[in-house]
């Protein structure tokens, strides 16, 4: 059996050994007095007891997938200021990631914190942004995903097509506890061009570009959304 390259390896599932658990709690649950947290003996972190977590490919891990792929693989910011990367106004960071020739959007956020190193924020931002320009390629896209993605018979042959409904519904997020209604189909270079205008943000809950006129009380996780923190 020949062993995948390139593009192939990239839609290649990870070992359990390099998936990683991430803990998400609510924002009452984050921000919860200290004598409430405990120990995790899940992910090792320090949170409250009843965040739930999902499950995450690592920066290490991608970047080791990506050089296997591809050893002379690269990322850029789609912007520049001051010759460094250009965040968004809310912290945020689109880059174009480049493997075998053929490149990728993705975007990245990360919550501010007062008890995160200088720099660390900004680090995780990148981390963030490579995972999803990567899921483009493939790259753990199953743990993007929140059902299964490739139904197979019992007996091994091809994949059996999903039928649809017959009234079909959005997808749901890919983050079982934020089920946010995404915004209606729209242009996507008329969402750029509110983006660009302080009309719209990037919503992590349904990945992708939302108008601002769709989130206020619409969103049952607007206040705690990071965003508009």
């Amino acid at each position: 059996m020949n062993k995948k390259s390139g593009l192939e390896l990239l839609r290649e599932p990870f070992p359990d050994n390099q998936i990683s658990k991430l803990p998400k709690g609510t924002k009452q649950q984050n921000e919860c007095p200290a004598s409430e947290k405990v120990r995790c003996a899940v992910c090792g972190g320090f949170h409250h007891p009843k965040v739930i977590h999902l499950d995450y490919v690592g920066h290490a891990a991608l970047t080791d997938r990506l050089l296997d792929a591809d050893p002379l693989w690269t990322w850029e910011p789609f912007a520049l200021k001051d010759g460094l990367p250009a965040f968004d106004a809310s912290g945020g960071l689109w880059i174009r990631l480049t493997v075998c020739g053929h490149a990728r959007a993705g975007y990245g956020h990360a919550a501010s914190s007062q008890y995160k190193e200088i720099g660390s924020r900004e680090k995780e931002v990148i981390g963030d942004a490579l995972r999803n320009a990567a899921m483009r390629f493939g790259a753990a896209l199953d743990l993007w995903h929140k059902g299964d993605l490739h139904v197979e018979e019992n007996n091994g042959n091809a994949s059996t097509p999903v039928p649809l409904p017959t009234n079909p519904v959005a997808e749901p997020s890919e983050y079982p506890e934020f089920n946010v209604p995404p915004s209606p189909a729209r242009k996507q270079k008329t969402l750029l061009k509110k983006y660009n205008r302080g009309q719209a943000i990037f919503c992590v809950y349904t990945d992708n570009l939302r108008p601002k006129t769709d989130c206020g009380e619409t969103c049952p996780k607007y206040e705690g959304c990071p965003a508009y923190e």
